[in-house]
């Protein structure tokens, strides 16, 4: 039985969702096991920077500890990056799962390891909510969840296919699965966070206005590196926008093979992407190897 380690990097977290999030993973097949501050408040934050990184080292290190998973995101993994001693990540590799802010924490630890790391669900976003029967269903992996059983397959190393919804630029595009939130991956601009190899890359929001994700794109395009490097492009869900047609507009202006429609996104239901593994993106097929 593997034991997955719920730690709090960014946003305070609620104790009933921890709760529900650890008894519905148990239910599941996993034991859980909750770091030190995880109930910890200091302002919008779980606690301080030095208890958050040290939970975070420290989960790393224990041999105990089969999977590591975000509470939540929000905001606060950005403060910690600078900070980690990513030795220790690199000495004892595990999948550290979560989206949204911990999008921060999964590119930094990969580009400074090389650890393959995982954005998907969380314990309180995904699995914090009154027990659904299927979660505790024994009945196999086909009764449970659409999100968790495309977490397992991702952590198990299997081979994975999406299809998407609707082709923006037709092509073929090859390199390794790279990306996440969109905001959180231009918070990282003015650090060596991109990938120095061919890259497919998958993002997504919540809540923000077209203006603000064409001026991201922009962003991320004016620099050299992103620009040259970047292959192809994974559209997830951008919720809440407020105007769906410029949306699609600006997607076709991307300079690089492009689809939309794939379950990357902060809704109910979402696939979990390896960071770091390699892809192609063939239309609007999606193969993670």
């Amino acid at each position: 039985m593997r034991t997955i380690g719920i730690i709090a990097p960014s946003g305070c977290v609620s104790e009933e969702k921890i709760n529900n999030a650890r008894s519905n993973l148990e239910k599941s097949g996993f034991k859980v096991k909750l770091s030190r501050n995880i109930f910890d408040k200091n302002r919008y934050l779980a606690g301080s920077d030095d208890d958050k990184l040290e939970e975070l080292e420290k989960f790393f290190a224990d041999p105990e500890i089969d999977i590591i998973m975000a509470a939540r995101g929000g905001y606060g993994a950005i403060r910690l990056i600078n900070k980690i001693e990513y030795e220790i990540i690199k000495n004892n590799p595990k999948p550290l799962v979560g989206f949204s802010d911990i999008t921060a924490l999964l590119l930094m630890i990969y580009k400074q390891t090389g650890m393959v790391t995982y954005h998907g669900p969380m314990a309180c976003s995904d699995f914090g909510e009154i027990e659904e029967p299927s979660l505790s269903s024994n009945n196999g992996l086909e009764n449970r969840s659409f999100t968790l059983t495309n977490f397992l397959q991702a952590i198990n190393g299997n081979k994975l296919k999406f299809e998407g919804k609707k082709v923006y630029k037709k092509g073929k595009a090859e390199g390794i699965i790279w990306g996440g939130n969109l905001a959180t991956v231009v918070s990282l601009c003015g650090l060596d966070f991109i990938p120095d190899k061919n890259f497919v890359f998958f993002t997504e929001d919540l809540n923000e206005p077209v203006y603000k994700i064409d001026r991201m794109f922009t962003q991320l395009f004016n620099i050299d590196k992103f620009r040259k490097n970047c292959k192809g492009i994974v559209i997830g869900d951008f919720l809440e926008v407020d105007n769906k047609e410029w949306l699609e507009d600006l997607f076709y202006e991307i300079p690089v093979p492009a689809a939309g429609g794939f379950r990357i996104t902060h809704a109910k239901d979402k696939i979990t992407i390896p960071i770091g593994k390699e892809c192609i993106l063939d239309g609007e097929s999606l193969i993670i190897f």
